[in-house]
């Protein structure tokens, strides 16, 4: 989602509270964090959006000083700006650099026509670099599977301009008040010295090369960037982003931070996956003071809880007909406890995490992914190849980590 989608999912979350509110029902304290914590994200919303502003403002002035040397028209510019995904963006940044896409039946893009003024161009030869196609393209692409990436979603987002973060992680409240006599001394209470943690920025990336063939078929390049590369480089973000143990240039994710809860069924205990998921919501809430907003799970481990039954063979969460009983209609994988669930191969089978993560932890971008391309890497000159490449900086900060537990599933021998 984008910062105005944000924001808006923000606002509807908060206008549930006031309905219940106007129905007269009373606020409990978890229900009063939880709405302390979406105003917040509201807020650093609208600075992100007020930022954002204020930068194409600046672009907009900047634009406006010699339009006429500019390599760019105002046609051009409101293309670039409507561009829905990362791969038409690419293709009209193509545009903007000189090249000319043909229409809809050829599908392909031309360079500025370079050929002496005695060539003869044949019939059905366009201008350019690049000739119509000899071979229909079925553009109706059926991708491999791509398993959803939703981690990142549950975190904080925010923007910065250097190479780091640096943040203090305080330690734990020390002593506590007490009633003294008049004039008797006061005991101190303060927060222990934070830990300052700096967190840099790390790099991932990638790139691929298409033939000058290839490139002829704009859609083509669009869904390579859109579905094949660009997922490619969110997986590795959020397989980092959680599990990421700080070497080789990565990033340290969530579940190898200091400071992190742990559940697991001691010796002898044998509580159930979803009790030991329970405890570990309780957990977060009981030190950070935080209400936990999100559980991730394999989904062999949700299909573990998923199937299970009662004494009389009923599905907890409903059957493949109806729900408990009869009761009510089935529900596609229902949340857990009433938390949004993200059910992804991106955590180990075995191990669930929980937490209060839009407070505990935030992302942090530089800029966004930027694609670029060229024909003068190695021989791709020669071997008629563009390569085309997509970066990404971004870094984790994980300010609470208490508010976030590693649960290891199934009971203890």
């Amino acid at each position: 989602m984008n910062l105005k989608e944000k924001r808006a999912a923000a606002l509807a979350k908060a206008q549930k509270f006031n309905e219940r509110i106007a129905n007269g029902e009373e606020l409990g304290e978890d229900d009063v964090t939880t709405l302390k914590g979406i105003l917040t994200e509201v807020k650093d919303l609208d600075a992100q959006l007020a930022k954002a502003a204020e930068k194409k403002t600046l672009l907009d002035q900047l634009g406006s000083l010699d339009k006429k040397e500019s390599k760019i028209d105002n046609d051009a510019k409101s293309e670039v700006i409507d561009a829905k995904t990362p791969g038409e963006f690419f293709i009209k940044s193509l545009k903007n650099a000189g090249l000319t896409v043909l229409d809809t039946k050829t599908r392909g893009f031309q360079t500025t026509e370079f050929k002496a003024a005695t060539d003869v161009q044949h019939v059905g030869q366009s201008d350019g670099a690049f000739g119509p196609l000899v071979t229909d393209i079925d553009t109706n692409f059926v991708m491999p599977y791509q398993r959803p990436l939703l981690f990142a979603d549950i975190l904080g987002s925010g923007t910065v301009s250097g190479n780091s973060i640096k943040y203090p992680v305080f330690g734990a409240l020390e002593g506590s008040t007490a009633f003294v006599a008049e004039g008797g001394a006061k005991p101190q209470i303060h927060l222990a010295d934070p830990a300052w943690v700096t967190d840099s920025l790390a790099e991932v990336a990638g790139f691929f090369k298409i033939t000058d063939d290839m490139a002829e078929d704009a859609d083509y390049v669009v869904s390579e960037i859109n579905s094949t590369a660009l997922y490619d480089l969110q997986l590795r973000e959020e397989l980092a982003l959680l599990s990421g143990d700080g070497t080789s240039n990565s990033i340290r994710g969530v579940l190898n931070r200091d400071g992190i809860q742990t559940i697991v069924n001691a010796t002898g205990e044998k509580d159930s996956d979803p009790d030991l998921i329970f405890r570990a919501i309780t957990a977060v809430q009981e030190v950070t003071g935080f209400a936990a907003d999100g559980i991730v799970i394999n989904p062999a481990d949700y299909q573990s809880i998923r199937l299970s039954k009662d004494a009389n063979g009923q599905y907890f969460g409903g059957g493949f007909f109806a729900g408990q009983y009869g009761n009510g209609g089935i529900m596609q994988n229902p949340s857990l406890w009433g938390l949004r669930t993200v059910v992804s191969a991106s955590v180990a089978k075995g191990t669930a995490v929980v937490g209060a993560f839009s407070r505990a932890a935030k992302v942090f971008r530089k800029g966004g992914v930027r694609i670029e391309s060229t024909n003068s890497h190695g021989d791709d000159f020669t071997n008629d190849q563009i390569t085309v490449r997509l970066r990404e900086r971004l870094g984790l900060q994980v300010k609470y980590p208490a508010a976030i537990a590693k649960v290891t599933l199934g009971a203890a021998a």
